[in-house]
């Protein structure tokens, strides 16, 4: 039987505050800073280095693996964990262009996330092979796959406006040209319900500090169809990627399976962290997140929009177009997010006018939607932003 929602006593949620950023940050969820305490007092304190064997630190990367495989519909030893995302991107990249040497474009969007631009501009200027990074606007990618195209990398959610591409249509268009298909699930994972292994894409990247609740600085992952796994060559020939690590071989040979995907020592109290975040998952299913979702994104756009005429829908207002979160546009939005903040709901901003609002149906319902609009018609019906000490612009937006 599923697991009903919200199951907002999952979580350590300050009392007072409407959490509508786990889009960006995921809260706490009970029992992980436990977890980080054993892990740290009896593992790490009182077996030392035994605990690699006694506490199966070892094969900790694989065991979070298979648990977020469950939620992106992969199946189990198609995923790694550990490291970043922007390492998990140069991964999947570099991997998929070795697959194509005979072509030289990687197509993206101009709406996809920074890093992951960033890192297939380093991999170009690193290889040196005259490789081109093609950004069409998101709505023109389609048309833009062609046969001298490499690799299609994009971001599943976008992260400003929360538009969502056609995973199955794009993949199938990247693979009748003959492309590799790079999928960026960073806000999808544990947000919409992804096949991963159904749509046949070749790689698939995510974070665990989002909707995945694994806290900040939490490990990646990546997904590589099993099919293809003995093909891929790391360009990051890392250690624990190895075939048998404490074989202490000079040479790399790579392991069998996804596992040759993982570069360095794994953060083993992160990683616990975030298997005990990834049980407020058990006995969920995505297509109910995915249903509740929904209703909440379209109660929030209905009643903000009643209220609040000074701000403008920036996500797309067909729920089948949109991922788990909602952006308006607003000249003084920075302003307008801090004066929410400090009234207790929590969103970000995004340059140069996006706020954002994140919905996590584990710990958000159908009052909290109501309230959150409630007080966002305060701050922008009063221009209660207005207020100088909401003028200042922090290091995080």
């Amino acid at each position: 039987m599923a697991a009903s929602l919200p199951r907002k006593g999952l979580f350590d949620i300050p009392d007072g505050v409407i959490y509508l950023d786990g889009n960006s940050l995921g809260p706490l969820p009970k029992g992980a800073a436990e977890r980080a305490l054993n892990v740290i007092g009896e593992e790490w304190g009182g077996e030392l280095i035994r605990a690699w064997n006694t506490a199966d630190w070892m094969t900790l990367p694989k065991r979070v693996g298979d648990r977020i495989a469950g939620l992106i519909g992969a199946p189990e030893d198609s995923v790694a964990t550990g490291d970043t995302l922007s390492i998990k991107v140069y991964q999947a990249l570099a991997a998929a262009l070795e697959m194509r040497p005979d072509r030289k474009v990687i197509l993206s969007d101009s709406g996809n996330f920074p890093t992951d631009l960033y890192m297939a501009q380093g991999l170009i200027r690193t290889i040196g092979k005259d490789h081109e990074l093609r950004t069409p606007a998101p709505e023109d990618v389609a048309s833009a796959i062609c046969e001298d195209v490499a690799v299609v990398m994009l971001t599943h959610v976008d992260y400003r406006s929360g538009r969502m591409h056609d995973m199955g249509h794009i993949t199938r268009l990247a693979h009748e040209a003959g492309a590799v298909m790079i999928w960026d699930l960073a806000h999808s994972a544990g947000a919409v319900p992804v096949e991963i292994a159904a749509c046949r894409a070749e790689f698939a990247v995510g974070c665990t500090y989002k909707y995945l609740n694994g806290g900040p600085g939490a490990p990646a992952f990546i997904y590589a169809r099993p099919d293809i796994v003995e093909r891929i060559e790391p360009a990051l020939a890392g250690w624990l990627g190895h075939a048998a690590p404490f074989a202490m071989e000079p040479d790399y040979r790579p392991a069998m399976s996804t596992e040759r995907l993982r570069v360095g020592t794994p953060p083993i109290i992160q990683l616990s962290v975030l298997d005990a975040a990834l049980d407020a998952w058990d006995g969920v299913a995505m297509v109910d997140v995915r249903a509740a979702s929904i209703g909440l994104c379209d109660t929030f756009i209905s009643e903000v929009e009643l209220r609040c005429p000074q701000l403008t829908l920036a996500s797309p207002r067909d729920s089948g177009l949109r991922g788990s979160q909602v952006s308006f546009a607003f000249e003084h939005g920075y302003a307008a997010m801090q004066a929410l903040i400090d009234r207790g709901v929590i969103g970000d901003f995004r340059a140069p006018d996006i706020m954002r609002f994140g919905f996590t149906p584990l710990y958000i319902g159908d009052d909290d939607v109501r309230t959150a609009a409630a007080i966002i018609a305060e701050v922008i019906g009063g221009e209660l932003w207005r207020d100088e000490k909401y003028q200042v612009v922090s290091a995080v937006t």
